[in-house]
Order: C-alpha cells, then sequence, then structure tokens
C-alpha cells in the first residue's frame, strides 16, 4: 500500500513505524508542517499501563521509550498548604521532543520517509495514496476539510491554561493548589529530565478576569505566576515556550473516516491534560488501526470500519473519564474546605473509575488516613 500520514506527532509516527515493519513493501510517507526538532511543549507523562500496550506490540520501541528512564512511583498533592503524598502512581516521563525523536528514529529504521516544512492544504496533495491517515492535531486541517463527512464538535472548557517549564524539580508529580486575593490558582508539576519539569498553570474564568491576566503579556503573566507559586518554585524561575493562555477543547467526531481518509490521535478525539491522557490515547488509537489492517489486509474499507468498530468503546470510555476529570478541576472551589487527606482522596475518585476499594488497594495508606477523618473533615 502507499500510505501518507499526515502530520508528525505519536500517533501518526507510531502508526507509520508499526504498517512499515509489519510489511516492508507498503511505500509510508509522514509529512509534517514543522521543522524537525520543533516542538511546543515541555515534558510528556506516560503511565506504565500506557507503555505495556507499546510493549506488547512494539518490544524495540518499549525499550527505547523506557531505557534510562527514571521512573516516579509518588503523587503530591498540596492543599491548603499541606502536602499529601499518594503511593503507587507509576509514570514515567521524558521530553516531548526527545519522544518525537525516538519515534522519528524508530520510523526511519523501518524505512519511512519524513518530510518536514511541508503543510497540507488540499487532499490533492495525498492523491494516488491508497490509505491517507489524519494526525495532525486538536486543530486538524485535513478533518477542516472533511468536516461535513466527520461531523467534528468542540466543546471549549472554560478554565484557563498556561504551559511554562522550570528548572525546579519536581520528583513526585505534583499537583499544587493556590489561594490568593484574586482566587485560585492550581500548578500541575513534573520534572521529566535532569533540569526540567513541566509546570502547567490552571484556572478558572472568575480568577482569570480579576488577576487581568487577559490584558498582560506573555511575560506579565509569568511573573505572574511565579508569585503565586514562589513558595513551591523556591527561588527557580518559569520558563515560556509560546506560553499563551488558552482553553481547552474537548474534540469529538460522529465518524471516524471518509472514504480512504481516517482520523487519529487527537484530530480524533481528546482528552485533556488534567489525566494525562493524550498520548497515550494517541498511541493506542495507532496501534488499533494497525491492528485492524493486520486482521483485513490491505481492505482500507474494512480495515477502518474495522477500527471504529474495535477502538470506539475503549476510546469513548477514556474520553469520558477525561471530561470528569475536567469537570473536578472546574469545580474544585466547591471542595476546598476539605480537609487536605480528605481533598486528596476525593481527586483520586474524581473520573468514577477508581472505586474506594480499589484505591484501598493502590494506596492503603490514604485510605486509612481518610478513614480515620471525623466526618465533618471528610466532606
Amino acid at each position: 500500500m502507499k500510505i501518507a500520514v499526515i502530520g508528525g506527532g505519536p500517533a501518526g509516527l507510531f502508526f507509520a513505524s508499526l504498517m512499515k515493519r509489519h510489511d516492508p513493501a507498503h511505500d509510508v510517507r509522514v509529512i509534517e508542517r514543522d521543522p524537525e526538532g520543533a516542538t511546543y511543549g515541555w515534558g510528556v507523562v506516560l503511565s506504565d499501563v500506557a507503555l505495556n500496550f507499546v510493549k506488547d506490540v512494539d518490544p524495540a520501541l518499549h525499550v527505547a521509550l523506557t531505557e534510562g528512564q527514571v521512573v516516579f512511583d509518588r503523587m503530591r498533592i498540596v492543599h491548603r498548604g499541606e502536602e499529601v503524598i499518594l503511593e503507587n502512581n507509576t509514570f514515567y516521563r521524558m521530553a516531548r521532543l526527545d519522544l518525537l525523536r525516538a519515534l522519528q528514529r524508530h520510523c526511519r529504521a523501518s524505512g519511512v520517509t519524513i518530510e518536514f516544512e511541508r503543510r497540507v492544504t488540499d487532499l490533492a496533495a495525498v492523491a494516488g495514496f491508497d490509505l491517507v491517515v489524519a494526525a495532525d492535531g486538536a486543530n486538524s486541517s485535513v478533518r477542516g476539510l472533511l468536516q461535513e463527512h466527520f461531523g467534528p464538535s468542540l466543546d471549549v472548557r472554560p478554565n484557563w491554561l498556561a504551559w511554562y517549564g522550570t528548572t525546579r524539580r519536581f520528583d513526585p508529580l505534583s499537583l499544587v493548589f493556590r489561594q490568593n486575593a484574586d482566587g485560585l490558582l492550581i500548578a500541575h508539576a513534573y520534572t521529566y529530565s535532569p533540569t526540567l519539569s513541566t509546570f502547567l498553570v490552571e484556572t478558572d474564568p472568575d480568577t482569570f478576569a480579576r488577576a487581568g491576566l487577559a490584558a498582560m503579556s506573555e511575560a506579565e503573566s509569568l511573573r505572574y505566576c511565579e508569585r503565586v507559586f514562589a513558595d513551591d518554585l523556591a527561588g527557580e524561575p518559569l520558563r515560556s515556550n509560546k506560553s499563551q493562555w488558552f482553553r481547552y477543547a474537548i474534540v469529538r467526531n460522529r465518524n471516524w473516516f471518509h472514504g480512504n481518509v481516517v482520523l487519529l490521535g487527537d484530530a480524533l478525539r481528546t482528552g485533556h491534560p488534567s489525566i494525562g491522557s493524550g498520548t497515550r490515547l494517541a498511541m493506542q488509537d495507532s496501534i488499533a488501526l494497525f491492528r485492524a489492517f493486520e486482521r483485513c489486509g490491505d481492505d482500507v474499507p474494512a480495515a477502518l470500519a474495522e477500527f471504529e468498530r474495535t477502538r470506539r468503546p475503549g476510546s469513548d470510555g477514556l474520553q469520558a473519564a477525561a471530561v470528569k476529570s475536567t469537570e473536578w478541576y472546574e469545580t474544585v472551589q466547591t471542595k476546598l474546605d476539605l480537609a487536605p487527606v480528605a481533598f486528596a482522596y476525593d481527586y483520586m475518585r474524581r473520573t468514577g473509575r477508581v472505586s474506594h476499594e480499589d484505591l484501598r488497594k493502590r494506596d492503603p495508606a490514604l485510605v486509612a488516613a481518610y478513614e480515620a477523618l471525623p466526618p465533618a473533615a471528610g466532606g
């Protein structure tokens, strides 16, 4: 087959390498609009569950992604100035650019062609391909060209986010809730390299307005966040990488494919940073689409139908969990009176997918501390 993958993110690169390694006779091309080496994020986290999916289908890539990585098994929530440690939450962390480079090397080693700085503005650019995979992100241009067929919907959430980095290390993945005269700001922070951490700041619309963040420059917003989280940053600066405030859109599509064009990753459906599911969803999509072609051979219509049939239930379930997590952050003002342990317990159960007994097995110390609280402190 002749396969065009539009978008050089994790979903597109992983699918391209799987298809080429499965059948070297395939002509597989990845078309990426940005220059090689460009990335506009900081670090990414992948759970051990997510990487086990990779290990099952591509052991060599699993080794490339995990070799030398420091694995952290704890989370940390700071509420009312007190920290609560959450055990048995295993995550691998890496720079987004390192993840992309590992996938690019994997593609090239298998014979995939990667074309950088090439923007697809119409489908004539991919005429003649047997399969076109639109893995070009949440603002997918390919999806836009065929929107009447895919039927996309974008649910723009109310909270504002800004994606910073910092030289301050946050070895346990940390969620820090800080209140000031303007309202509540939340930091999602984690170390992803020996010298850098991701530091994502989130705030509600009222706090955003009272603080005047909409009128601030990028540098002014950064300095404001440094002041809010001064105790947590311990004198280390925040860093910007086009760190503008944005509101996250939950992307859904009525149809997953049209003709020989199929959506993948964020172009198909987004998770949310609050649950860290975006890269996991993207790479599981890649595996599911690849498995569909394993079962159906080169029958593109059959494989695309099989992909949607087998992947949609799990994908919808993870997205629903991401939406519940998002809603927890959007309504967290109602929970600020909870004692720190009760607050952490509520956080761990926010998606509805973790029961009290599930949590007892994962983190018995947290559940014991929660059960020991007086009723008023437990909410």
